[in-house]
């Protein structure tokens, strides 16, 4: 009987070692050097609202000061002309830091498309603009943010930060590679972006706020405890199941996920986190229709369960991939880092004007960054910025439409005609220009890509990645432009280590990668 024990012991051993080195194969066979991606997905910016006059910045006693790289390429920014004679009712006006916080503007599925009044882009402040900046509006003062109007006061979504207050993001663009030519897949708030940066498909849902089956608004995921009373459903696969499928590990980590406490055994996610930069204010951490796996009863960890252990970060287990964003780095000091990782701030960090604001998204972008380049994966690790939505900032650049919409009473002139991807409408884009950064020892210096891709780019790299097919016809990714441009694989190309000060977003310092 001892023998037989032991024999069946070694067998499942022996077994175990074949499937975890199988798997581990399988998901170290990648088309590019890059072993490890990180996508954070922040909220609600435009590209001229961060980058419209990138790398031009004003010069300002007491704000960190820019000054372009010799040799830096010309960006489709906000020209002279765009600055002084723009065709919205105001002009593009400078925002300072101390006027970061700001009202959250009109991000809706139709009032973004009739902002760009059928290719004249001249309805920004009618239709997507909320109010005027108050003269309140420095550091530590309450900002109230007044109602919607569609009247002539919505001047503030003319507004735009540069490089003495987003500077960070400046001075990555500076050393890494940024696109100027990224979009929204499609027009609409947060929801509708959270789906097509795993799926590129927003069709298929059920109840909530949704048109015809896709999803325009922005209903919280059925499949989550902290969810509100407005749910919804999605069929279909993402990502998280094709990864799963190839037994390849990966997770969502989000500020806030772990549970407060518990009532009759459902997650209440009671925590909150501070403006650190700003007023110091504490805002409530979790947003669950930030959360995209949870829409889908596949990749859904409804009780927002932890995982059994350190080690089991990034594979099936109860948490079901869907981690707090402690997790990943408890997972990355234990040298576990997830070959594709999503990390998602807590909303006092993640940039969403009314909750956030660009300072406050400095310091959880730069602490991030500099810790990631500090670890043993760095070296073969691409990290992904971009935007769930526009939030309605003004950006004049006109989006290419690669898929049409036909009802009557969501879409404007911009989007008719049939759509080709999938027989659905209210599914139309691409939506409004968004900045797009890839931080990486293979990321090109101090480049700017004039490829269009839009937010299922980064799904693409992805899936080509690791050899992977969503097989979905009807996703916006079988039409994505590749970032492949963005980098570059030579053998002896490795971009240094920058280092920031995560209050200034100034850098502390470049170390050569050897």
């Amino acid at each position: 009987m001892t023998k037989i024990l032991t024999a069946t012991i070694i067998g499942l051993l022996v077994t175990s070692l074949f499937v975890s080195s199988s798997s581990w194969a399988v998901a170290s066979d990648t088309k590019t050097p890059i072993k490890h991606v990180v996508v954070i997905f922040q909220e609600n910016i435009s590209y001229d609202h961060y980058f419209g006059t990138y790398p031009q910045a004003s010069i300002h006693a007491g704000e960190p000061n820019f000054t372009a790289a010799s040799g830096t390429p010309n960006a489709n920014g906000l020209t002279s002309e765009l600055l002084t004679h723009n065709p919205n009712l105001y002009n593009p006006f400078r925002l300072d830091r101390t006027q970061a916080i700001t009202c959250d503007e009109d991000h809706n599925y139709l009032d973004e498309q009739k902002a760009y009044d059928g290719g004249l882009l001249d309805m920004f402040v009618q239709k997507t603009g909320i109010g005027e900046v108050d003269d309140n509006t420095a550091l530590g003062h309450t900002i109230v943010c007044p109602t919607k109007t569609n009247s002539t006061s919505g001047n503030l979504t003319m507004g735009y930060y540069d490089g003495n207050t987003v500077t960070g993001l400046w001075n990555y663009a500076q050393n890494f590679a940024m696109s100027d030519n990224s979009y929204d897949t499609e027009f609409g708030p947060s929801t509708p972006g959270a789906i097509d940066l795993i799926s590129g498909d927003t069709s298929g849902a059920t109840n909530g706020n949704i048109a015809g089956g896709a999803v325009i608004g922005d209903p919280d995921p059925a499949f989550d405890d902290c969810s509100g009373s407005t749910t919804i459903s999605m069929t279909g696969k993402n990502v998280g199941d094709v990864l799963n499928k190839q037994g390849i590990t990966w997770g969502w980590f989000e500020g806030g996920f772990k549970p407060t406490s518990t009532n009759n055994g459902k997650a209440v996610c009671g925590a909150t986190t501070p403006r650190t930069a700003t007023d110091h204010a504490l805002v409530a951490a979790y947003s669950a229709h930030h959360e995209p796996f949870q829409y889908y009863m596949s990749t859904s960890n409804p009780h927002h369960l932890p995982p059994t252990s350190v080690s089991m970060i990034g594979y099936t287990d109860q948490a079901n991939h869907q981690y707090d964003l402690s997790d990943f780095w408890n997972a990355v000091n234990s040298g576990n880092m997830p070959a594709v990782s999503y990390l998602k701030a807590a909303r006092a960090q993640d940039g969403h004007p009314g909750n956030s604001d660009p300072l406050d998204e400095q310091v959880f972008l730069v602490n991030t960054i500099n810790k990631l380049e500090q670890t043993p994966e760095w070296s073969s690790t691409a990290v992904f910025l971009l935007y769930d939505d526009s939030d309605g900032w003004y950006d004049h650049a006109q989006p290419p439409i690669v898929n049409h919409s036909n009802d009557p009473v969501n879409d404007a002139a911009i989007c008719a005609g049939h759509p080709v991807l999938g027989d659905q409408n209210d599914r139309c884009g691409y939506g409004p220009r968004q900045p797009l950064l890839v931080m990486s020892p293979y990321a090109k210096s101090n480049f700017i890509s004039h490829e269009v891709s839009d937010q299922t780019s980064t799904l693409k790299f992805i899936l080509d990645n690791w050899h992977l097919n969503l097989d979905d016809n009807a996703s916006f990714v079988n039409s994505a432009g590749s970032l492949d441009g963005m980098f570059d694989f030579g053998k002896n190309h490795t971009a240094p280590q920058v280092y920031l000060d995560n209050m200034t977003g100034e850098i502390t310092s470049i170390v050569p990668t050897h």
